[in-house]
This record gives C-alpha cells, structure tokens and sequence, in this order.
C-alpha cells in the first residue's frame, strides 16, 4: 500500500477537522438549546449556560405537560402528519405520472399552470372565503384537502418518471397492464428513494405548520401539538408580564425563578422537534440517493 505523501495527509487532516468544526456547528445550537430547557430560567438569565445544566429542573418540561390539550393535540398532530403525508405523496405521484404520458393533449400549458401557481397566490382572504365555501372550516379536512397537491414535488416526481427506463412501461403495457397497473406494479415500486424523501419533506411540513389551525381552527380539540405549544408560550408570558405587577405574590415570585419565556420556549422547541427527527433515521439510506433527483436534467 501506498503510503499518502505530507500534502496528501495535510489535506486529508485539514478536510476531517472543518468537517468537524461543521458539525459541531450544527449540532452546538440544538444541544444548547435542550441544555436551557432542563435549567431553571433565572440562572440561565445569568449566562453562561453552554454544555451541562447548571441549575437542574423539569419545571419547563411540568408547564407544557401539565396542560390538558397536550395530548390529544399530539394525536391530531400525528394523524394529520400520517394522512396528509399519504393523500399528499399519492395524489401529487399521480399527477405526475399523468404528466409523463407521451400522448396527454395540452401537456405543455398544464406545466405553465402549474409554475404559476408556485409563484403567485390567491392571498388569506380569497383563500379564507374559499375554505369556507367548501364547508372546511373548523374540520380535520382542512389540513388535508388544501396540501393534497405540492407543485415542487410533482415536477420531482415527474423528472425521477420520465428517468426510468421506457422498456418497463412498454413491457408491462404489452403484457396487458392498464396505466393504473403499470403505475402501481412499475413506476411506484421503483421509485422508492424519491418516495422516501419527499414524504420526509411533506411530514415535516404537516408537522410543523401552524398556520391553518390560527386561521381556519376554533375548536380547542382540532388544534395540532404546535398551536397548542404556541398557545402555552404566549399564555406564559403573558402570565410573567401579569406576575411581574404583583410583586407581594410569593408564589408567582418563585414561579418566575424557576420558568422564563426562553427556557420555556427552548423546552417547546424540544417537545416539538424531537418526535420528528426520530424519523430520519428510518429514511436515512433513501435520502442521498432521493434529494438528487431534482438536480437531473429531463
């Protein structure tokens, strides 16, 4: 074996420790960040909170636990994430599929409409009357029907079709398969890396969006876990500014010892993000191979 010469291991060390440094980058912030949710907010208002707990405490974490709607907003957050991920990933899949195929009158101009959607809008309040007319206020539905279709996505999908080998589709097509057969028997179980990817990228979507739920939602039980940890925040420094005015409560005094609106709102970033990150692992070997199909050429 060839022994690496000093310019080669000089590099080969200079490569590993900025890839090093890029992790640590990477990783510092989210570690800080649940480091301040497990200590107590007037000491971490001291400073120099970095790698370990200074102050000790599940005070943060009892507060958002401790609320009654925590639970089931997680399921309406899990259900949602879990059927929009599907509906969305099977309708956009079938659209592109419908858009690969050679004979389709009109394909050109459906691809122009389609783009134009991705840059210009209808605005909240068209969008408001719209949702309303289709009786989807206050529903489970609405964080389902209006996702059901991502532009990106479909143009993804539509690039990895148009990539696979045209032989498959005119052998299945021969040995008697409908557009339905080949696009269940071929196209899907071929496409399973850009499946993969894009269901991490919708999931992720469904399971961070709030927005609907602010506008569309007014009942406490159809609320998804981020709504609901919004709320708790808000609730809380609100309680805090109110607390603050009263400074004969020795009670409220020593509340304010233990939580502030930033431990607090780290201690939400953590309950909020870790159920999703336990995902990546399961689609891990998908997703290098998945996140490159957007970047070939038709």
């Amino acid at each position: 074996m060839n022994r690496l010469s000093l310019g080669d291991r000089s590099f080969t060390i200079f490569i590993y420790t900025a890839l090093a440094l890029l992790a640590f980058s990477c990783f510092y912030p989210f570690w800080n960040a649940l480091v301040i949710s497990l200590n107590t907010g007037s000491d971490t208002s001291l400073g120099g909170v970095t790698f370990w707990p200074r102050d000790f405490t599940w005070e943060n974490y009892r507060i958002i636990f401790k609320n009654d709607n925590l639970l089931g907003a997680f399921g309406i957050s899990v259900a949602r994430t879990v059927l929009g991920t599907l509906t969305s990933i099977f309708a956009t899949s079938l659209l592109a599929y419908g858009m690969t195929v050679p004979g389709l009158m009109g394909r050109k101009y459906y691809m122009v409409f389609f783009v134009v959607t991705m840059y210009f809008g209808g605005g909240l309040i068209p969008t408001f009357i719209l949702i309303n007319n289709l009786h989807l206020m206050d529903k489970f539905l609405v964080y389902i029907i209006p996702s059901m279709i991502n532009v990106w996505n479909m143009i993804i999908f539509r690039t990895f079709f148009k990539g696979l080998p045209d032989g498959l589709q005119e052998a299945a097509k021969i040995d008697g398969c409908g557009p339905w057969q080949t696009y269940f028997r071929i196209v899907l179980p071929l496409s399973g890396p850009v499946l993969a990817t894009l269901s991490l990228f919708t999931a992720i979507y469904h399971w961070n969006e709030w927005f609907y739920a602010a506008i569309y939602i007014q009942t406490d039980a159809l609320r998804p876990i981020q709504a609901v940890l919004r709320q708790i925040l808000y609730s809380n420094i609100v309680s805090q500014n109110v607390s603050n005015l009263d400074a004969g409560s020795v009670a409220a005094m020593a509340r304010m010892q233990q939580v502030t609106s930033k431990s607090l709102s780290n201690a939400i970033m953590m309950v909020a993000t870790i159920p999703i990150i336990l995902v990546y692992p399961f689609l891990q070997r998908f997703f290098v191979k998945g996140v490159l199909v957007g970047s070939l050429k038709e």
